[in-house]
């Protein structure tokens, strides 16, 4: 029974203590509604300061996205392998560093976690085609398994294949944007243009890319990296090679094995450093995701600064709420009313102003990512749920920490000094 009395006690004392609360919550908007003007003034940093929050991380997050996805899109698998002198060596110019096609070949017989190998040729030069001419081409020189190691395929006409890599034919595939820059369509497949005064039949189109950090990924053609070293000869002793490796959970031993390759090859001894250098996708995209999260908290940040001016705006005018109703407190006082009792009724009016203040930002947040989205060229954006509850938590707690003083101020009047206030 006594058990029983109690546990009915505590019901009543939490039912007397929510509708205390619910009192005090409808009390505020209360006396927000009264003072609409007033209350939109008030908030307007508030506003502010959640919509910048809401729009700048959604940005940033939807902008990130879309260049992991591009980075993951190139194959998280991939390794580019390229030559590097020690910083010692190459002051005193003890030796040059070198990587061959012997080394390419050695990499693809001893590594078992190496699936897909193919050299990489690359240059700059100028495509004609007709009367068309296109300069600052790039022409990247490469064998058929390239296609499959950074996701490059052709969608139109093929791709060129081992045996026109084995006879160093004159082919290529072209890019999307060749097309615009060579002033020609799909039917080039088959025709003839014409790069370092050779001529190339034309094979295949690959798939648009797009743009990657300022490059546009289409503006490119592909020829067998056999026919570039005849080309570009210069090239067979400084060669860059890229390898995929059977599986992101065996990278890392795909890169030792290439390490014990490339060192025994180049006599390397214990303790000496690698002349060589490789270049992870998945150490890209992990680096990227780091800076990504890095600026998104950076912005966040500053742009939260303008919730301390809302909340010293909302501390101004509790402040002059404070003293309008000073009467009024008075008279609560007189009549048994508590100073935490009081000081809870400012403090809720408060945090109920910066609230409504940071719903109105999230709402127009939300509108304005709307309206961004609308355009044809926009990435895909979202806005994340903890961007939504952050801003939502800063705002009250901009509500109570500029709300105490006030509300403390209410609490301490003396009931019969603020009875006789005018």
């Amino acid at each position: 029974m006594k058990a029983a009395a109690a546990m009915q006690r505590g019901w009543q004392v939490l039912a007397t203590r929510a509708l205390r609360i619910g009192s005090n919550i409808a009390t505020a908007f209360v006396q927000i509604w009264a003072n609409k003007g007033r209350s939109v003034l008030t908030t307007l940093g508030i506003i502010i300061a959640v919509t910048a929050i809401i729009t700048v991380v959604a940005f940033v997050e939807g902008f990130g996205n879309y260049m992991s996805n591009m980075l993951r899109g190139y194959g998280t698998r991939q390794m580019i392998v390229r030559s590097w002198t020690p910083q010692k060596e190459d002051a005193f110019g003890m030796h040059r560093v070198t990587l061959t096609m012997d080394d390419v070949r050695a990499v693809a017989a001893e590594c078992p976690h190496v699936r897909r190998i193919t050299p990489f040729i690359f240059t700059e030069t100028t495509v004609t085609y007709g009367k068309a001419v296109a300069t600052q081409i790039a022409i990247r020189g490469v064998s058929e398994a390239y296609q499959s190691i950074r996701n490059y395929y052709a969608d139109s006409g093929r791709f060129f294949g081992p045996i026109d890599v084995e006879h160093s034919e004159h082919v290529c595939v072209l890019g999307r944007t060749m097309l615009k820059l060579l002033e020609c369509d799909e039917s080039v497949i088959g025709d003839y243009v014409t790069i370092l005064d050779q001529r190339f039949r034309v094979v295949g189109l690959l798939q648009a890319k797009g743009s990657f950090m300022g490059e546009d990924q289409d503006q490119t053609v592909m020829i067998p990296y056999t026919t570039a070293l005849n080309m570009y000869t210069d090239q067979r002793e400084d060669m860059r090679f890229l390898c995929e490796a059977d599986d992101e959970s065996v990278i890392n031993d795909a890169e030792g094995e290439i390490g014990r390759v490339l060192r025994r090859r180049h006599h390397l001894e214990p303790g000496m450093p690698n002349d060589y250098y490789v270049e992870r996708q998945d150490q890209m995209l992990k680096q990227f995701d780091k800076i990504r999260m890095a600026v998104t908290g950076l912005l966040a940040g500053i742009v939260s600064i303008s919730l301390v001016v809302g909340g010293i705006g909302i501390m101004n005018v509790m402040f002059v709420s404070v003293t309008e109703r000073t009467k009024e407190i008075g008279l609560r006082k007189s009549v048994g009313g508590r100073r935490r009792d009081i000081m809870l009724q400012f403090l809720t009016e408060a945090v109920a102003l910066s609230t409504t203040g940071g719903a109105i930002g999230i709402a127009a947040g939300y509108a304005i990512i709307y309206i961004a989205g609308l355009h044809p060229k926009m990435v895909e954006i979202h806005v994340p749920m903890w961007s939504v509850a952050l801003a939502i938590c800063f705002s009250m707690g901009a509500g109570v920490l500029f709300g105490i003083l006030p509300a403390f101020k209410a609490a301490i009047m003396h009931p019969i000094d603020a009875l006789r206030h005018e």
